[in-house]
């Protein structure tokens, strides 16, 4: 049996590419990937939001890392890859890229959900979200 892959994980602020993500979580044993985009949005809770911003602690990729690894130890895992922008944002961008592969959609579904919420969870990445009548607001920071 072939050992898991995290193909890669990384923080940056370049855009991120959802087939990118895909293509590297690739494999012949595959019958499914399942993959995860979070895009920037125009409101939260019931405030229209106009832009944001994504500040990363210096360990962030490293923590990201570590996220990936622990899902891709899982036993019906063969690939991760996941990324995480930071900088500016507008709305529509893309934030946060997952994808995952395994032998079954069920258990796909589950890993990459796993991952979305460990990465939320535990990366050291904070959000600055300027709001339409001119206020901001950090979230995710201690």
């Amino acid at each position: 049996m072939t050992a898991p892959t995290i193909t890669f994980g990384e923080i940056t602020d370049q855009p991120l590419d959802l087939a990118t993500h895909e293509a590297a979580v690739a494999d012949r044993r595959a019958g499914a990937v399942v993959s995860f985009q979070g895009v920037v949005r125009d409101h939260d809770h019931g405030r229209q939001v106009t832009s944001l911003e994504y500040e990363g602690h210096p360990s962030a990729a490293q923590v990201l890392r570590e996220v990936a690894a622990e899902i891709a130890a899982e036993p019906d895992v063969y690939a991760v890859a996941v990324s995480h922008r930071v900088g500016p944002l507008e709305i529509g961008d893309v934030a946060l890229v997952a994808a995952v592969s395994t032998a079954h959609r069920a258990a796909a579904f589950a890993a990459c959900a796993r991952l979305v919420d460990e990465v939320k969870a535990r990366l050291p990445i904070w959000k600055r979200q300027v709001f339409t009548d001119g206020t901001e607001e950090w979230v995710n920071c201690p």
